[in-house]
């Protein structure tokens, strides 16, 4: 199976949300990975899990506490620092729309070696032709 190539992303918020704006929210992460990191758009691995509001604690400056967003992105290692940049960019730019203030948004990238993912029936993903360039 193809387009098992990652990146995976997980958004955690803190309120609830309707069906469609939580689809909304999805969408606009992978998009983010997409304009940023040039994955292919079928590339999509994206979740999102809510929190009740009293098991994820947030900064005490916040405006509007219930809108702390935490994006963390899993990936492959070898993006360039200004990728990662337009990522970080790309992602609040495209929840400030969805009602989420872009100084609610923290993102953590975590990246490892290829070797390190099993992907497609358990190979390990330096063993598979990704079928896009990680450099970027």
């Amino acid at each position: 199976a193809k387009g098992d190539a990652m990146p995976w992303a997980l958004i955690e918020v803190r309120r609830q949300w309707s069906r469609e704006e939580e689809t909304a929210i999805i969408d606009a992460v992978h998009a983010a990975l997409v304009a940023a990191f040039r994955i292919p758009a079928k590339d999509k691995h994206v979740r999102l899990q809510v929190h009740e509001p009293h098991r994820f604690a947030h900064p005490p400056a916040l405006a509007e506490p219930e809108y702390a967003t935490l994006v963390s992105v899993d990936c492959f290692a070898g993006r360039s620092v200004e990728a990662k940049r337009r990522l970080y960019g790309e992602i609040v730019d495209r929840l400030e729309p969805l009602g989420i203030p872009r100084d609610h948004v923290s993102i953590t990238l975590r990246e490892s070696p290829t070797e390190n993912w099993g992907i497609r029936g358990g190979q390990a993903a330096c063993d598979v032709d990704l079928e896009f360039n990680v450099k970027v």
